[in-house]
């Protein structure tokens, strides 16, 4: 492992991901010496306290028997993105940039798009419909070409990970017919 050290750098991050602490709203911060008085007035006027429970579950994490689970975790994600992207791909879904944190892959959609299936939008709903399958449109994360992408959660094991693949491919081929 490599350890940088910027003197200059502002580090900000969550509990909510890696350590699967999601709506507890829990974070933390790494600031050069010199900005702890800032950080203190800043957090001052954001909040009083995060709950006790949660604090006391962040330093749990930090346990090495927590620690252990928590990479037993992201290595089973790995796996199901690298199951998950190329079989996606296959079908025609441009994912260009391979995840290296995440649960989800954000995929173009554009080749499946029409003057009836329009966007992202009608294009997941379809999906839901026809497939089964529970998608998320473009539009949810943002603004730029949002009605061109959708994001595909790989919160679930490889064997239903490739049976939604199947069925995504079935609804795609069906759709293309029509069209």
């Amino acid at each position: 492992m490599m350890i940088l050290v910027i003197d200059e750098a502002i580090v900000i991050n969550s509990f909510s991901k890696f350590f699967g602490m999601t709506g507890w709203r829990l974070g933390w911060v790494v600031v050069p010496e010199s900005l702890e008085p800032v950080m203190d007035r800043l957090a001052q006027n954001l909040f009083l306290a995060a709950p006790t429970n949660a604090q006391h579950a962040a330093l749990v994490a930090f346990d090495r028997d927590s620690l252990d689970i928590l990479e037993q975790r992201r290595e089973v994600f790995e796996k199901r993105r690298d199951v998950l992207l190329p079989a996606l791909q296959e079908i025609g879904f441009s994912i260009p940039v391979k995840p290296q944190g995440a649960f989800y892959l954000y995929a173009d959609c554009s080749k499946f798009l029409s003057d009836t299936m329009n966007n992202s939008m009608n294009l997941s709903r379809y999906l839901l419909q026809e497939a089964g399958v529970a998608i998320t449109p473009g539009n949810d994360f943002g603004q730029h070409l949002a009605d061109k992408h959708v994001r595909f959660a790989y919160t679930t094991d490889e064997t239903r990970l490739m049976q939604a693949v199947e069925r995504i491919h079935a609804a795609l081929t069906k759709l293309s017919q029509k069209q």
